[in-house]
């Protein structure tokens, strides 16, 4: 493919094509820092797309790998990318060839050494994958290798010795590094979620090893966008909600049986997960007792100036003082006049396929990372396995040890 006129790039290191939300894009990352101007595509209301002027300093990675990211990213490493339109493929992109970048094989076949390497690169992208320490962060360390061949550094500042999952998500882990490789690229393969029988077998671990490290990897999603705001002038976002958990058994005796529709029969346990959703930008996605109380949330994280698009629930009647309000009654119509829900509408389905088909069942306390996680999902679902891959891993080596999951069923054998 010709090299596009519009942006001025002296020495292309690499070219990567993949889907985004948008379409068919082209990804390019310069040799040299560079000065680029270009073009970004974004959806119209009526479908049709348009072109956003743009110009940004580009910096090449220290690394020289090529991360396949999306503006707004946490592990885009400090780079941008330059994003030109191209011709939109007729098949979808889950059965095209660039949606399938990494496969476990690969990653059998990478030796030991090469695994460790990517732990490194994702550990430490300034320094190109030499260690640094994460105590006080000195950048001499020497290696002291351990007598059952595990890696290990000194820091000669405060002489503490450290691994490259230290002070990470994978901290004290137990299995080796090619099986965290392994899970990550099995986690990202699926498109609405994951088993975690299948999890376990796959790995060969237990029941109680996946849920963890499943959990974990959610964590590492839902870091993405944590504190981020969405929308803004001239944008477009979306609210919903919908019901998960709570649910009563019916009687065996229809004589028994009662009106589960009512306050008083329900168990109390049923919440509601409110989504964010901007068009052509990220997913957001919180648990809340009911609709209601998700107004101060959205007026938190939705930027002013925003266009929002929501259903005839009367709980979104307080933020007409807020934003510009366009509203759908969904008993006359999907669309009416430009006015719909059909993302935030596409990322409870994924959610509720993932439920049904997957997990069986999602509530209590874990509600929020199904839901984050099936927003990660729904963002990247035009991204190749191999830079979701990617993304994750690096996600999971910049996040600390994890509060709710580290040590999860020793506490509970200890209680």
């Amino acid at each position: 493919m010709e090299k596009p006129s519009n942006v001025g790039v002296a020495a292309l290191a690499e070219q990567l094509y993949y889907e985004s939300l948008d379409g068919r894009f082209a990804v390019q990352r310069a040799a040299v820092p560079q000065d680029l101007t270009g073009e970004r595509m974004t959806p119209s209301v009526t479908g049709q797309v348009a072109f956003e002027h743009y110009h940004r300093s580009y910096v090449a990675s220290a690394t020289g790998v090529l991360g396949v990211v999306r503006y707004g990213f946490v592990w885009q490493e400090g780079c941008f990318e330059v994003v030109l339109p191209e011709k939109t493929m007729s098949q979808h992109f889950l059965l095209s060839a660039a949606a399938r970048s990494l496969s476990p094989a690969k990653i059998m076949r990478m030796s030991d050494t090469g695994v460790e390497n990517v732990f490194l690169r994702l550990r430490w992208p300034e320094s190109d994958g030499r260690p640094v320490c994460p105590h006080c962060g000195c950048a001499i360390c020497y290696a002291c290798r351990r007598s059952s061949g595990q890696s290990r550094w000194r820091c000669k500042a405060c002489h503490h010795d450290f691994s490259v999952t230290s002070g990470t998500l994978f901290a004290w882990h137990k299995l080796p590094l090619r099986t965290y490789l392994l899970a990550i690229a099995g986690f990202c393969n699926e498109v609405k979620g994951k088993s975690m029988l299948a999890f376990g077998r796959e790995l060969d671990v237990q029941y109680k090893t996946a849920f963890v490290l499943a959990h974990k990897l959610r964590e590492a999603m839902a870091s993405s966008v944590k504190a981020l705001r969405i929308g803004g002038e001239e944008r477009t976002a979306e609210i919903d909600g919908a019901w998960f958990g709570g649910h009563v058994r019916p009687e065996n005796l229809a004589a028994d049986r009662i009106d589960r529709r009512l306050a008083g029969n329900q168990s109390g346990k049923r919440r509601v997960v409110v989504t964010m959703r901007e068009r052509g930008g990220r997913t957001l996605a919180q648990v809340f007792p009911a609709e209601a109380d998700a107004v101060a949330a959205i007026r938190l994280r939705i930027a002013k100036g925003t266009t929002v698009h929501a259903d005839e629930s009367p709980a979104w009647n307080t933020l007409h003082a807020s934003f510009a309000m366009q509203r759908i009654n969904h008993q006359q119509g999907y669309s009416i006049d430009g006015a719909c829900t059909n993302g935030a509408e596409s990322y409870f389905s994924r959610l509720r396929r993932g439920e049904l088909g997957h997990h069986h069942h999602i509530a209590g306390p874990y509600l929020v990372r199904y839901a984050q996680e099936a927003a990660w999902r729904e963002d990247l679902r035009r991204v190749s396995n191999g830079a979701q891959v990617h993304g994750v891993a690096g996600l999971a080596m910049r996040c600390p040890p994890s509060v709710d999951f580290c040590g999860y069923w020793q506490r509970a054998h200890a209680a």
